[in-house]
């Protein structure tokens, strides 16, 4: 899996028009899910995400987990974070997973998160999805739980 981690002052997503999900401060996590991924590695990536120490302590330093903070979670689907950018100018996306994989990985993802105090909201898997953020920092991180 790789994920994009955004630590945010608010973020929201709408499709079709419609708000499907919208958070206030805390983290926009943008998730792509390869073919070859698992639950362990959705595992791995929920506690490292609730427990990375991106937010600032009462000195400024980043001390703080969403856990810390009572923050929030917005989590977005994008399987384009695993496009392959190497032979010619249109990315591959050959190695993102078929939703008849990815989706139950996804919800069991957001289901981790869950499992914890945070607040988790999402955007709806697979549709063309508006998302809105105002990033905090800014602060951004990208996990892969290959690496």
């Amino acid at each position: 899996m790789r994920i994009v981690v955004q630590r945010v002052s608010e973020a929201s997503v709408k499709v079709e028009g419609k708000s499907a999900g919208e958070i206030g401060g805390g983290l926009l996590v943008l998730v792509g899910i390869e073919d070859s991924d698992e639950e362990k590695d959705a595992e791995w990536l929920a506690s490292k995400i609730l427990n990375l120490r991106i937010f600032s302590d009462e000195d400024g330093k980043m001390n703080r987990s969403v856990l810390d903070v009572n923050g929030e979670i917005l989590c977005i689907s994008q399987f384009t974070l695993l496009a392959d950018y190497r032979k010619g100018n249109r990315p591959s996306f050959i190695r993102a997973a078929r939703p008849d994989k990815a989706v139950p990985l996804f919800e069991f993802f957001k289901s981790e998160l869950s499992k914890s105090s945070v607040k988790v909201e999402s955007g709806i898997f697979g549709a063309d999805m508006k998302v809105s953020l105002l990033n905090d920092g800014p602060v951004t991180i990208v996990m892969d739980s290959k690496a």
